[in-house]
């Protein structure tokens, strides 16, 4: 948190797969220091199955099957973020009328399903969520479009133009300008 009392506006930081380390607990530092040094407090839920959360690893849960129980298992892990919102809501600093969600990819998958959900967040910041995924998985894609169709959060939606794909961005940025749901794509220049 910064420092002082707040209370200060939160940012719930959805992480990635971390395939291979999903064990590992991972503080994101940087993104911490980036949002507290901004005037935020900072929340990096390890949903289930990562760093010492209870539960099996993505991959141990779903193996290869990128169909339903992929999605079944990424709304769970959305269940978890719900769970950290009513945890920041028993800290004194925390001011849970403003808080913000951001995810990377699976963390952008979840914090899609999550503004589907709730109208609980003020603002999102989906970073190439599904890009991976998109192009391999219909069950997924459909249920991001699903998300994309229920959410009112003002948005903002970033990928990188050599990702494995844009359009797991740039179709939710059209069902939310058809929507005029407030939302800006980014679709930035290659990364090397």
């Amino acid at each position: 948190k910064p420092n002082g009392d707040g209370p200060f506006p939160v940012v719930i930081y959805n992480h990635g797969s971390r395939a291979g380390r999903e064990q590992h607990s991972v503080p994101f530092e940087y993104i911490g220091r980036l949002l507290t040094q901004a005037g935020y407090a900072v929340l990096v839920p390890e949903r289930r199955g990562y760093g010492g959360s209870d539960g099996p690893t993505l991959s141990e849960d779903v193996g290869n099957d990128m169909g339903q129980r992929f999605v079944a298992r990424v709304e769970a892990e959305t269940d978890d973020v719900f769970a950290a919102v009513d945890y920041l809501r028993t800290l004194a600093f925390a001011d849970t009328k403003r808080i913000g969600i951001m995810g990377y990819s699976l963390g952008g998958i979840v914090t899609m399903f999550a503004v589907s959900r709730s109208s609980t967040f003020a603002v999102a910041i989906n970073q190439a969520g599904a890009a991976g995924a998109w192009d391999i998985s219909a069950p997924l894609r459909s249920a991001l479009i699903a998300a994309a169709e229920k959410a009112t959060t003002p948005t903002l939606l970033m990928v990188a133009q050599n990702d494995r794909s844009t359009e797991s961005i740039t179709t939710l940025g059209e069902i939310f300008k058809k929507r005029s749901v407030p939302h800006r794509v980014i679709v930035y220049g290659p990364f090397t």
